[in-house]
């Protein structure tokens, strides 16, 4: 279909990938990509809902009226919402029914894998931040750790009108083609170190890794200053 990426240039361990740039918001079914070297973040209108939601109020109704912060100090934080890059992931299905027999019982089956589980997610975890997961596929026959580095403070930039943003609803939205602003901007802030923390105000913009430049997704590496 065109597309002339590269394995690498999706995933990779060792170098930046699009990977770097495709987040997980608020551990939903939600996702989002960045798009600048400082953090800044394109979701859903439907993501940001119930955060835009709550930064309106009868007097300033952000959710019908739209929102622009026209400073990085006019953006709102989001108590509660996060985003989580993708560090690695790894194929663990060996190691997880290692000690699986057939002729164990459901029961004695599931404790095994729990405890597996549980053993190779504390060591892929170690001292680090991470926040690590395994999941099963395949009905349980295939399994793969997810390796996570979530970051706590994200606020909103921008977003259109409900009746742009959300414009056919919930049902179009699943059912059928749309011309709609389906689209809301936040931007992920870390410690001034590049580490994730909690919202305070001397939290700075991320220094992505990666960023997507939307004419439309062209993704670019950023370069470092470490």
């Amino acid at each position: 279909m065109g597309l002339h990426l590269t394995p690498e240039e999706i995933y990779s361990v060792n170098h930046s990938a699009l990977k770097d740039a495709v987040v997980n918001l608020g551990g939903g079914f939600c996702t989002g990509e960045i798009i600048s070297r400082e953090g800044l973040l394109l979701t859903n209108h439907h993501c940001g809902y119930d955060y835009i939601q709550s930064h309106s109020t009868v007097e300033n109704d952000i959710l019908t009226m739209g929102f622009w912060a026209q400073t990085k100090q006019d953006e709102l934080p989001n108590e509660g919402l996060f985003v989580q890059f993708l560090v690695r992931m790894e194929d663990v299905t060996d190691q997880v029914l290692r000690g699986v027999k057939d002729h164990m019982s459901e029961d004695e089956r599931n404790e095994m894998v729990g405890k597996a589980m549980a053993e190779i997610q504390a060591e892929a975890k170690g001292t680090t931040s991470y926040d690590v997961v395994i999941k099963p596929f395949f009905e349980g026959n295939e399994y793969y750790l997810f390796v996570y580095e979530t970051f706590h403070d994200v606020r909103l930039v921008g977003t259109p009108p409900e009746s742009i943003g959300k414009f056919g609803g919930d049902t179009d939205n699943w059912m059928w083609p749309r011309h709609t602003g389906d689209f809301s901007l936040f931007r992920v802030y870390s410690a001034p170190d590049g580490t994730p923390a909690k919202y305070a105000p001397e939290n700075v913009p991320l220094k992505a890794k990666y960023h997507c430049q939307y004419r439309w997704t062209v993704c670019r590496k950023t370069t470092l200053p470490w």
